[in-house]
């Protein structure tokens, strides 16, 4: 089957999420610039689960370009990571609304390592798919960003329970940065394969 079902669900539920981590910001009720300083880590926690949530589209979307066929275990993959994606406004709203206290930060740590997790495994699941265009897929094998960021989720659970929650908050914002910028050998393979077809 292909895969477009599924990348149409996949982006609807990414932006329900979104738009529900938007609605849990608070209004505060004073129209003075001090009225924010007690919302000032809600925002904070909302723009880095913006970004991470933006990096999973990316990713997500660069993925399914170069998957034309998907199976029964691509479909549980995917939707293995949306539940864990579904998480994510849940811990940013914890978080931000307690200024960053060790379990709620924990928490959110555990939420990222299981969305790695699981997008590892959605990798894994396309590429087993009988008939996968196994070059292009190549390009997304072995991806030392992606060991890299779960050894760091991994690391920033313990990081907040038993040193800082702003230790955690430092693994996060690195591995965010890591990501901007999407994985370039799918870029180059889909750029190669358009090449090939004009």
């Amino acid at each position: 089957m292909t895969s477009a079902r599924l990348e149409a669900f996949s982006d609807g539920v990414l932006a329900i999420i979104i738009t529900i981590m938007v609605l849990e910001l608070p209004v505060p009720h004073e129209p003075t610039l001090a009225a924010l300083r007690p919302v000032v880590p809600v925002v904070l926690s909302y723009v880095l689960s913006f970004v991470y949530v933006g990096i999973y589209w990316n990713n997500h979307h660069h993925l399914f370009q170069i998957t034309e066929r998907v199976s029964g275990g691509v479909l549980w993959a995917n939707l293995h990571l949306l539940f864990w994606l579904s998480l994510v406004p849940f811990v940013t709203a914890w978080s931000g609304a307690t200024g960053f206290a060790r379990v709620p930060v924990a928490a959110y740590a555990v939420v990222l390592l299981m969305c790695g997790a699981a997008f590892g495994l959605l990798v894994r699941a396309i590429v087993r798919v009988p008939g996968a265009d196994t070059v292009m897929l190549g390009s997304i094998r072995s991806e030392t960003k992606q060991t890299l960021s779960v050894a760091a989720y991994a690391l920033a659970v313990p990081a907040a329970l038993l040193v800082h929650p702003a230790v955690a908050g430092a693994l996060f914002v690195a591995v965010a940065a890591m990501w901007l910028v999407p994985n370039r050998r799918i870029e180059t393979v889909l750029t190669h394969a358009h090449d090939a077809r004009t």
